[in-house]
């Protein structure tokens, strides 16, 4: 029976144990990871099925990587790092494939990737936009954060939909946090560009 006086292990102490050779802890490990990291496949590759794939990958990647883990290392980043990799390169498989079925499996859209992300930047400020329809506007943000260049991209989903701070997506990506505040600036200075029509300035303001 489980000790419940015990504090659960932290997701480090269970990388280092595993690092030890522990395989008990790879479970848990799975588990308490599963919803989330999933999520933000999900939302970064557009298909449900190959986000499931590249988690199971990500976590292969993991069990082979482990000596590669620093103890005392945050465990989040790391963890985020390999899966970004790993949705990355499933990306360029998929390219270079051209295998457009999943795409086609979203509906009306010509690239899947980008209906789930709809709901990743609310408006920063009222304005027009917040008194459109609220599919249209949906569909808006859905269009133009899928149109942002990779390199903007991740750092929106990790740091607005992820909730990850600056540092921490520094870590996953592998960049300097003066490099993540650029890029989103970038991001929503793009989205701002795009939004121009219908709302004059949206959201430009929370890139300061």
């Amino acid at each position: 029976m489980p000790d419940l006086s015990r504090p659960p292990d932290s997701d480090e102490s269970l990388l280092e144990r595993l690092r030890d050779g522990d395989r008990g802890s790879f479970g848990p490990l799975v588990r308490r990871y599963e919803r989330e990291l999933f999520g933000y496949l999900r939302r970064y590759l557009g298909d449900e099925d190959l986000a499931d794939d590249v988690f199971q990958n990500t976590f292969v990647q993991v069990f082979l990587k482990i000596q590669q883990y620093e103890p005392g290392r945050p465990a989040r980043p790391w963890l985020y790092a390999i899966a970004t990799n790993q949705a990355i390169d499933a990306l360029r498989r998929k390219n270079r494939r051209a295998d457009r079925r999943a795409d086609a499996a979203v509906g009306a859209d010509d690239d899947g990737e980008a209906r789930p992300l709809f709901e990743l930047l609310p408006a920063a400020d009222p304005g027009p936009v917040e008194h459109a329809d609220r599919a249209e506007q949906r569909e808006q943000v859905r269009a133009s954060v899928a149109r942002l260049p990779d390199l903007l991209r991740q750092v929106v989903l990790l740091a607005y939909f992820q909730g990850m701070k600056y540092k921490d997506v520094a870590d996953t990506l592998g960049i300097p946090v003066g490099t993540v505040k650029s890029r989103l600036h970038a991001a929503l200075v793009k989205l701002g560009e795009e939004w121009n029509g219908a709302d004059a300035g949206l959201g430009v303001r929370a890139a300061d």
